[in-house]
C-alpha cells in the first residue's frame, strides 16, 4: 500500500513499496515519488530539461550495489513497477534508504521551497579538487579504472539525491542556478558534520562523486535568479540544508 508522506497545494508525496529483480533475485524496496496535478518544468542533473508529472528517488537494495550492470534496463523495470511511463517522470536512484528521507520546507511571501533529500556518505565521500578520480565514461557507459589502468565496466548509484520544489516560475538560468545554491548547502553540511573523505580522511569532503538533484519550478510569479543574494536563494539553501543535514544522521547513524 502507498504510504502518503506530504500533501501541499498541487503536489502529493508518497512512498511505494515494491520488488526488484536482477536474474532470478528478488528483493523489496522503495520509490519515491512526487505528483503534480499540473505538469512541471525540472532540471535533472541525470536527464536535463524536461515537463513531466512526476519526480521520484528510488532506493536500490543492498544486495543489488554490486549487481545493477545495465542501469538503464534497471530504470525500466522501475518505471513498470510503480506504472510511470518513463516519459513522465524524472528519475533518481541510490543506495539510500526511503525510509530515511528527510523533508524541509522554506516559506516567504507567496513563495515556498521544499527539498525531499536521501543521503549517505560511508562510501563514496570525496574532497573534490584534491583527489584522482575512480571512474571514466565511454559512450554513456561508465568504468572502473583499475590499478594497472584497464577499465572494468561499473554502474554507479547516487548517495546524496536532492528534489528541490518551488512554486515560483524559474526561468532556465534560475534552474541552473539553484544547483550551486544547492551544492553549496549541501557542502555546508559535509564541513558542519565533519565528513571525511572516504580515500583520504584526512581531507574534508565536499560531498560524495554520486550527488544527484533535480530542480522543480513552479506556475507562479517569474525568478530569474536564485543566488545567495536573493530570498528564493536563502530559501533552496535553508531547506537543503535542513534536509541533507537529518538525511545524513538518519542513513550513516550520525551522532
Amino acid at each position: 500500500m502507498n504510504e502518503e508522506i506530504l500533501k501541499i497545494d498541487d503536489l502529493n508525496v508518497y512512498k511505494i513499496p515494491h520488488t526488484v529483480e536482477i536474474g532470478e533475485e528478488s528483493e523489496p524496496t522503495k520509490t519515491i515519488v512526487v505528483k503534480f496535478a499540473k505538469k512541471r518544468k525540472v532540471l535533472s542533473t541525470m536527464e536535463g530539461f524536461k515537463v513531466v508529472e512526476f519526480v521520484g528517488n528510488n532506493s536500490i537494495p543492498v544486495p543489488f550495489w554490486d549487481k545493477v550492470h545495465n542501469y538503464k534496463e534497471y530504470k525500466n523495470q522501475i518505471f513498470k513497477k510503480i506504472a510511470i511511463d518513463k516519459e513522465r517522470i524524472a528519475l533518481l536512484s541510490t543506495g539510500a534508504d526511503m525510509d530515511n528521507v528527510a523533508i524541509a520546507k522554506e516559506e516567504f511571501d507567496e513563495y515556498y521551497t521544499i527539498a525531499l533529500t536521501t543521503a549517505g556518505a560511508k562510501y563514496n565521500a570525496i574532497r573534490l579538487g584534491d583527489e584522482e578520480a575512480d571512474y571514466i565514461e565511454k559512450d554513456l557507459k561508465t568504468y572502473k579504472i583499475m590499478n594497472d589502468g584497464s577499465l572494468l565496466m561499473l554502474e554507479k548509484t547516487g548517495t546524496v539525491n536532492i528534489i528541490l520544489i518551488t512554486n515560483a516560475n524559474l526561468t532556465d538560468g534560475a534552474m541552473a542556478k539553484a544547483i550551486i545554491t544547492i551544492t553549496e548547502a549541501k557542502t555546508t553540511v559535509f564541513q558542519e558534520l565533519d565528513i571525511r573523505s572516504t580515500k583520504k580522511p584526512h581531507l574534508q569532503a565536499t560531498g560524495t562523486g554520486t550527488d544527484s538533484i533535480i530542480v522543480v519550478g513552479g506556475h507562479g510569479k517569474e525568478v530569474g535568479y536564485t543566488g545567495g543574494h536573493s530570498k528564493i536563494g536563502e530559501m533552496i539553501a535553508k531547506c537543503v540544508k535542513k534536509s541533507v543535514k537529518e538525511a545524513l544522521i538518519k542513513q550513516d547513524k550520525l551522532q
